[in-house]
């Protein structure tokens, strides 16, 4: 059982930065993948970036390639989500999910546990 709990969401200006983290209990965390996704107001969840165990392997939608970055360090049981040049577009609740994988998955159903969430808001 992984039991996870984001934060760092926010309101920010267009063009701004965030960096969100989500903190794993458990010893096994290095043995999980990561991933974040998000949900805006009447859209459905849709993937944003995923990592795998190592941290050596990472994938990112077209949308945010380029503007965010997903990183982990297992001695500290988190991931973040550092995210630039934010645009009104970003504004979503921004969740992380976890599974036991080597992989990195970028599919929601793959993944067995799931935050609460964390609200993100990029005002125009």
């Amino acid at each position: 059982q992984v039991q996870l709990v984001e934060s760092g969401g926010g309101l920010v200006q267009a063009g701004g930065s965030l960096r969100l983290s989500c903190a794993a209990s458990g010893r096994t965390f290095s043995t999980y993948a990561m991933g974040w996704f998000r949900q805006a107001p009447g859209k459905e969840r849709e993937f944003v970036a995923a990592i795998n165990w190592g941290g050596g392997s990472t994938y990112y939608a077209d949308s945010v390639k380029g503007r965010f970055t997903i990183s982990r360090d297992n001695a500290k049981n988190t991931v973040y989500l550092q995210m630039n040049s934010l645009k009104p577009e970003d504004t979503a609740v921004y969740s992380c999910a976890a599974d036991k994988s080597t992989v990195a998955l970028r599919l929601a159903p793959q993944y067995a546990y799931w935050g609460q969430g964390t609200q993100v808001t990029v005002s125009s």
